[in-house]
C-alpha cells in the first residue's frame, strides 16, 4: 500500500437519503463508515422545495434542510462525512480499490454504493429556472401541493402515464404533451389514460417555454406538425421523461439492467460481487422515494456488516488454526 492508500473499513459512495442512513446504521454499528458525499451532498433532495411525504416531519421541511438534518445524524453517530468524488473503481480485486478527485486511492473491505439516480429534463431554461417553483420530476413527491389545480405532464412511457393517472384524481385537469403520435407505454397504461376524462393529450407536441417569473403560471406548447403555438394556463409542469441511475463507474464490474440500474439479489442490497452493496435510487427504478431510499440504505449497512463480520470470523479462524 503507497502512502498515499488509505485503507477504509467501510465505505460510502453518495449521500442522499439511503447513502447518510447507511452511514447512520454503520457508525452505530461500529464499522468506522466514510462518506464520500459526490457532485450534489445531499442528492435530489436538495433541489426539492417542500417535503410532506416524509414520516417524522409532522409540518413538512425544505427538501435542502432535511438532507442536513440527515448529515448531522450521521456526523453525531461518528461517520467520517468527507467532500469528493469518485473518480475510478477497480473492483476486481481485495480489497476494493477506489480512486477519489482522481489523485487518491482508497483500499476498502465494503463498498456501499448511494450514488442515486438524475431525472432526464428536456433542458430549457424556463424548466430549469422555475424547477422546484412548480417544475418537478416526481409527481408523486409534489402532486399533492397542487391539489385541483390544472397541471401539464410531458413523457410518453408508462412512468409518465402512471404520474398523469396519479394527477388527474388530485387535479382537475392534466395536459399530457406527447412528442409523437403514439405513446411508448404498455398498451394496459395507454387504455387507463385516455379513458380518463380528466387527462387530454396533445400528440405531435413538444413544449417550447416554461411560463412564469417566480413560479409555474402556464406553458407554450408546439404541434410540429402544422408549426402552431399553443399556451396553456396551468400551475405546476411535470417532467416524466425517465431517469437515468449514476452507474457509469461501475459499469465494468457490475451487472445492471439496460437502462444502467445496479441489480442486487431480491430482498437485500448485495451485488454481483462480494463486499459491494447498492441502496436507494442507483438501484431502485420502481419508487425512487426518499422513504424506501433510506430503508434500502439501512438493508446495506447491515448487510455490509454481516459480510465484515464473517470475513472476521473466518480470518479469526484462520489464524487460531495456525496457530
Amino acid at each position: 500500500m503507497s502512502e498515499s492508500t488509505e485503507r477504509i473499513h467501510c465505505l460510502i459512495i453518495g449521500s442522499g437519503p439511503a447513502g447518510y442512513t447507511a452511514a447512520i446504521y454503520a457508525a452505530r454499528a461500529g464499522m468506522k463508515p466514510v462518506l464520500y458525499s459526490g457532485l450534489q451532498p445531499g442528492g435530489q433532495l436538495t433541489i426539492t422545495t417542500d417535503v410532506e411525504n416524509y414520516p417524522g416531519y409532522p409540518e413538512g421541511i425544505m427538501g435542502p434542510q432535511m438532507m442536513k438534518d440527515f448529515e448531522a445524524q450521521a456526523r453525531r453517530m461518528g461517520t467520517d462525512l468527507r467532500w469528493g468524488m469518485v473518480s475510478k473503481v477497480d473492483l476486481s480485486q481485495r480489497p476494493l480499490r477506489i480512486e477519489v478527485d482522481e489523485e487518491k486511492w482508497i483500499e476498502a473491505d465494503s463498498v456501499i454504493i448511494a450514488t442515486g439516480a438524475s431525472a432526464k429534463w428536456l433542458g430549457i431554461e424556463s424548466e430549469q429556472r422555475l424547477n422546484g417553483y412548480g417544475v418537478s420530476a416526481c409527481a408523486v413527491c409534489d402532486g399533492f401541493f397542487f391539489k385541483d389545480k390544472e397541471v401539464a405532464i410531458v413523457g410518453a412511457g408508462d412512468t409518465a402515464c402512471e404520474e398523469a393517472l396519479y394527477l388527474a384524481k388530485l387535479c382537475t385537469k392534466v395536459h399530457m404533451i406527447v412528442r409523437r403520435n403514439e405513446m411508448r407505454a404498455s398498451k394496459v397504461m395507454q387504455e387507463r389514460v385516455l379513458k380518463t376524462g380528466n387527462i387530454q393529450i396533445y400528440w405531435n407536441s413538444e413544449t417550447v417555454e416554461v411560463l412564469g417569473d417566480k413560479k409555474v403560471d402556464g406553458v407554450k406548447i408546439r404541434d410540429h406538425q402544422t408549426n402552431e403555438e399553443t399556451t396553456i394556463p396551468l400551475s405546476a409542469f411535470f417532467v416524466a421523461i425517465g431517469h437515468q441511475p449514476n452507474s457509469d463507474l461501475f459499469k465494468d464490474y457490475l451487472q445492471m439492467d439496460e437502462q444502467g440500474y445496479i441489480l442486487t439479489t431480491p430482498g437485500t442490497s448485495k451485488t454481483n460481487i462480494d463486499g459491494v452493496f447498492a441502496c436507494g435510487d442507483v438501484q431502485d427504478k420502481i419508487y425512487r422515494q426518499a422513504v424506501t431510499a433510506a430503508g434500502s440504505g439501512c438493508m446495506a449497512a447491515l448487510d455490509a456488516e454481516r459480510y465484515l463480520g464473517a470475513l472476521e470470523h473466518e480470518a479469526a479462524t484462520a489464524a487460531h488454526a495456525s496457530a
